[in-house]
């Protein structure tokens, strides 16, 4: 909220949130639509939001302030009516499911809200009409810190459904956990022959930045293209130059913020994309085949990650245990190690819980590199104990991977079988240097 001063002169100038206005002060003009103050702001400062999605704050005393007879500016106002797709055009699904590239500013509040509609997100990417032509699913609407696996499974049956009738398929949600989701359609899609591109943004559309119209553009471009799988397609570097497609068990956030978040782990990308439609493989990639893909969808809800840090007590293993759980990823220091000496060592909480048919699997918590148990006392205490070893595997992936083993199998040995078989690329042969912060 205002401060009362500015809130007086806001009232004599009758200009209320959301109209349009012209701020003026110490011979600078600045137009734009009046925003809300936020709480933790300088509540002396008018901010208004300009035309090109950025927001402006100008402290109010000296400010000349004239309210325009103009409608409210929103970028999303200047494209209306319905994209039209030629029917010549090859089809692929945009499937939504929320998160910040189906976001906006709402200008009456200030806050992030949904777009009115999906079809909406593809009115400010007129250009995709030019060479395809879209169908869009929206199968549910939440943000992705609060997906569940019941989630990933409605996504895997929809996408092998839409793939029967589209070239390809690009899904749409919010990035804090779409490395999660990019894995989960790995393991749930077999008999994958065309692409399913997972996608989103780190920028709302409404802003200058929003890196989601790229995103999409190049996620459109990879739909068409000759190779298949699931992979990530985000920003390559900070500029809009070209989007990096990354093998969907191969891939993690980096950044809170950051435009090119999403990086390869232990892995190069599988090819950089252009928005004009260039593709540069950067490694060997499936090819597009008559496959049809179904959805293969088991998963064992009770897995769990726990991480070892300093004075990290063994306690939380005996929890999972207690609560019913059948798998935990262990994430494990260095080479492999957890805490094994002393009050807080984890081998006796690991050999109880092995005992009791719960399957604890260690992913590197470092992670780049791989593990190797053999290498320190630490390492093989923890292997003897019991502790399955994921070589150069991802944690989320991981995570992801036993879930879905657990799933399919009530057996220990045949889910340390599946776990250690290569099913979507998640295990390296050999690590590479040039994949280090790549």
């Amino acid at each position: 909220m205002y401060s009362e001063k500015v809130r007086k002169l806001l009232k004599e100038k009758s200009i209320e949130v959301g109209d349009r206005a012209i701020v003026e002060k110490n011979g600078r003009s600045y137009e734009g639509t009046l925003m809300p103050r936020i709480k933790s702001g300088d509540t002396n400062c008018i901010v208004l939001k300009l035309d090109n999605g950025y927001n402006l704050g100008v402290e109010y005393k000296g400010v000349k302030l004239t309210k325009t007879k103009d409608l409210p500016f929103t970028p999303e106002g200047k494209e209306t009516g319905k994209l039209t797709f030629d029917k010549k055009k090859p089809q692929i699904c945009v499937v939504t499911t929320g998160g910040t590239i189906t976001s906006k500013v709402d200008y009456k509040t200030g806050g992030v809200t949904s777009l009115s509609s999906p079809e909406e997100l593809l009115l400010k990417v007129p250009q995709l009409a030019d060479f395809v032509k879209i169908r869009v699913v929206n199968p549910f609407n939440t943000m992705s810190e609060s997906l569940t696996h019941e989630d990933w499974q409605k996504l895997a049956k929809v996408v092998a459904s839409e793939l029967k009738r589209s070239e390809g398929v690009i899904v749409t949600q919010g990035t804090d956990t779409l490395h999660y989701t990019a894995a989960a359609l790995s393991f749930m899609l077999k008999d994958l022959g065309k692409p399913v591109i997972v996608t989103g943004a780190q920028r709302s559309t409404d802003r200058g930045s929003s890196d989601g119209f790229m995103n999409l553009i190049c996620s459109t471009k990879i739909a068409v293209s000759d190779m298949s799988g699931v992979g990530v397609c985000m920003h390559g570097s900070m500029d809009d130059d070209h989007c990096i497609f990354i093998r969907g068990t191969k891939v993690r956030k980096m950044h809170t913020s950051r435009r090119d978040s999403f990086r390869p782990i232990n892995d190069l990308p599988l090819a950089k994309v252009w928005p004009d439609g260039k593709i540069e493989k950067m490694q060997e990639v499936p090819k597009r085949s008559k496959l049809i893909a179904k959805a293969d969808t088991p998963f064992e809800s009770k897995v769990a990650i726990i991480k070892s840090y300093p004075g990290c007590m063994p306690g939380i293993i005996d929890y999972y245990v207690k609560k019913g759980y059948r798998g935990i990823i262990l994430g494990a220091t260095g080479l492999g190690q957890v805490p094994t000496y002393g009050k807080n060592s984890w081998i006796k909480s690991i050999e109880n819980a092995t005992k009791k048919g719960v399957l604890l699997c260690a992913a590197a918590e470092t992670i780049y590199g791989r593990l190797n148990a053999n290498v320190y006392t630490e390492g093989r205490m923890c292997r003897d104990a019991g502790v399955f070893y994921l070589d150069d595997m991802p944690i989320e992936t991981a995570y992801v991977k036993l879930g879905w083993v657990l799933g399919r199998t009530k057996s220990v040995e045949k889910a340390k079988e599946m776990m250690a078989t290569n099913y979507a690329g998640e295990m390296g042969k050999r690590s590479l240097s040039e994949t280090f912060l790549y």
